[in-house]
């Protein structure tokens, strides 16, 4: 076995920006590992570390130099390498030179089946050391992490996300030179910025961690460090009596802004808790980085945990310093909200009349209005009040023109549910205000009352159709309007909430309410498919085709009315390809969909002829077919589609029989278009579910 040491890498910076700390540490890493892997170089366990300062890996057991390579070399041929007294002509002796041998010693490859034969080299070359490549590895894994824009700095002409300050390169013991950057690589990492802000000199790539921990008051490791301040946060509390309110992505950004994580209780004044809890909740964690106590009932304490990045020796000045700094922010707050519920939600509508929604597509009144109207449609067919949904559509966008939505925007559609509620509104009507806004990421709520899922509803599809109909589509990764989350979203609140709208009409009806002058008529088409493919992603994303990506396509075919519809047929297709029987009849389905293809120009019957039957295959298939049309019926308009491919997977005996006995293109042009309309009967059985022809067996 080749010899193995540990690799380090780090890169010292100046603070890099919290919430990209954890892509950039991954990104870094994944390069590492696709560059050694294309270099051949094997290895051991990779271990990223990131802190605000820095971004590292160690390699661990690299092996400090590549395999040799085997090399199979082809050279003239032999009639060209040699003349007509058998001496190497000038060719041979190049490829020779070349392979670094005598002529004697290449090889002859070729003469089979009257070929001629060619002179060949087939020999090892030894690999390259690891400290040689390692420079090149690094540097093409920085310059691949995501950056949308990298800095200069200094008279250099270096780019980086953020100013380098220096890079440590150790292979085991030794230091593997490098320049970049302007800075030459070493063994010298730096500490905490203010705890130990000296050099430390490592010895070796194996001792990175405990040496930052041990003198330079640095947690390396993310995940540690992450682990340490929930820990410490949690400690904390209980020991102001309260527990911890810990939001996993306000976790990750303290723990990117911190070395040495130390928690901090604060308090503020019990009287701001008569502000709304999604006020406080947003100031301490969304502006001060705090993390709020909550008492044991789950309410909120005028307490908060604050991760300091020191150790301080006058720890009360730290915690005054961050009471200090919340008050003005809490003042702030309760000033909005005693200012905004002096005047109705309803009375700022007309606001809203100045703020462009875009300029091709009107203010936000003028997407109020649309947004109505679209939501009374969807309310004919989930139920939701008509009176209701009207006027939640009308107030949705209302608190966008408030105070406290100017500074907290997270928080539109909270405050307006609030201030609706405050002014007597029904309390479907306010919570739809709310509602009509989610899901805001994958993986969230979705809106539960009907008249909240109307106004979601519309409010999507006027953002897909006003965008679409304005020609700014989507394009690559770039999605500045957020169509690809409406379009999820809209499919999660049809398909989880089992509401079976046409989706089709919907996407038509929106494409008629934009402002736009003669709208492509192929608008509305592109939408909608643009909205499936998202769908197929939806699927994709939760594993459910099973490594069967062509049964999206299956059910596609088939155009369903709705996305649950939709979702249904997939559903019981996914099932059928669990059954035995599956393959035979999905094989049986592509087959009799080719017979009939090819058969275009027959004039086959709609019901085939029973005294036109001569075998007792097409009799039995013929009789089962009746049977099952029976059974699947019920089935098929109670869209119980599972049970009825459950049942049709019956028919795989008589299928394969008829198959195995029967000519189907008979040279009797009557026979043979009562057995071509047989199998039509038996393909448009199956297709009320999906195309399974479509499907690959």
């Amino acid at each position: 076995m080749a010899e193995q040491r540990d690799f380090l890498v780090e890169v010292g910076t100046e603070e890099l920006p919290p919430k990209d700390l954890l892509r950039l540490s991954q990104a870094f890493t994944d390069g590492l590992v696709s560059e050694l892997a294309s270099a051949g170089l094997e290895h051991g366990d990779v271990i990223p570390f990131a802190t605000p300062r820095r971004l590292a890996v160690r390699v661990d057991e690299l092996a400090i130099e590549q395999p040799p390579r085997k090399i199979e070399l082809r050279g003239p041929p032999v009639r060209v390498a040699f003349d007509n007294d058998g001496e190497p002509t000038r060719a041979a002796l190049a490829f020779a030179e070349k392979c670094g041998v005598e002529v004697a010693a290449l090889g002859r490859t070729g003469g089979e089946k009257g070929k001629g034969q060619w002179l060949c080299f087939d020999g090892e070359e030894p690999g390259q050391s690891s400290i040689t490549l390692l420079p090149d590895i690094v540097e093409r894994s920085l310059a691949q992490l995501p950056v949308a824009r990298r800095m200069r700095w200094g008279s250099g002409d270096g780019e980086f996300v953020r100013p380098v300050h220096w890079i440590a390169m150790l292979l085991g013991e030794e230091i593997v030179p490098m320049r970049q950057f302007g800075i030459d690589s070493g063994r010298v990492t730096f500490g905490h910025r203010f705890h130990a802000p000296g050099a430390i000199a490592l010895a070796r790539a194996a001792d990175y961690p405990s040496a930052l921990a041990g003198q330079g008051y640095v947690v390396p490791d993310f995940a540690e460090r992450r682990a340490r301040v929930k820990q410490s946060a949690i400690a904390a509390a209980r020991e102001a009596g309260g527990e911890v309110l810990i939001d996993p992505a306000l976790l990750d950004e303290v723990s990117a802004l911190v070395e040495w994580p130390v928690a901090l209780i604060g308090s503020f004044d019990p009287e701001f808790l008569e502000l709304p809890r999604e006020v406080l909740v947003a100031t301490l964690q969304n502006h001060q980085r705090y993390f709020p106590v909550l008492t044991a009932s789950g309410q909120l304490k005028p307490t908060f945990v604050a991760i300091s990045n020191l150790e301080s020796r006058a720890p009360d000045r730290v915690r005054a310093g961050n009471e200090r700094v919340i008050r003005p922010r809490l003042a702030d707050a309760q000033f909005f909200w005693d200012t905004d519920r002096t005047r109705r939600l309803a009375a700022r509508a007309d606001e809203l009349k100045n703020i462009v929604f875009e300029a091709k597509l009107g203010s936000i009144y003028d997407r109020s209005q649309r947004i109505a109207i679209l939501a009374a449609e969807v309310a004919a067919v989930n139920g939701a009040p008509a009176e209701h949904v009207s006027r939640a559509a009308l107030l949705a966008k209302c608190d966008l023109v408030t105070n406290m939505v100017g500074e907290f925007p997270e928080l539109q559609g909270v405050m307006g549910r609030y201030y609706a509620l405050l002014d007597g509104e029904p309390e479907d009507v306010a919570v739809a205000l709310e509602e009509h806004y989610l899901p805001r990421f994958a993986g969230d709520r979705l809106p539960t009352g009907p008249v909240g899922q109307a106004v979601a509803i519309a409010d999507k599809l006027d953002t897909l159709c006003g965008i679409f109909a304005i020609g700014k589509r989507p394009s690559g990764t770039r999605d500045p309007y957020g169509l690809r989350r409406a379009a999820l979203g809209l499919l999660r609140i049809l398909i989880e909430s089992s509401l079976d709208l046409p989706l089709k009409e919907l996407v038509a009806a929106a494409v008629h309410l934009q402002p736009v002058d003669s709208p492509d008529n192929s608008l509305a088409g592109d939408i909608y498919a643009y909205i499936m493919e998202r769908l197929r992603a939806y699927y994709g994303d939760a594993g459910a085709l099973r490594g069967h990506p062509e049964v999206f396509d299956a059910v596609l075919l088939r155009e369903p009315a709705s996305p649950l519809d939709f979702h249904r047929r997939l559903e019981a297709v996914i099932h059928f390809m669990t059954l035995d029987q599956s393959q035979a009849l999905a094989a049986a389905n592509k087959r009799v969909a080719n017979i009939l293809r090819k058969a275009e120009g027959e004039k086959i019957c709609r019901v085939p002829d029973p005294e036109l039957f001569t075998e007792n295959e097409e009799r039995a298939l013929f009789a089962d077919l009746v049977a099952a049309e029976r059974a699947v019926e019920p089935m098929y308009s109670a869209r119980r589609y599972t049970d009825a491919l459950s049942h049709l997977a019956q028919l795989r005996a008589p299928v394969d029989a008829f198959f195995d006995a029967v000519m189907v293109m008979a040279d009797e042009p009557e026979l043979r278009r009562n057995r071509l309309a047989l199998l039509a009967r038996m393909r448009e059985i199956f297709l009320h579910v999906a195309d399974l022809s479509a499907i690959n067996v």
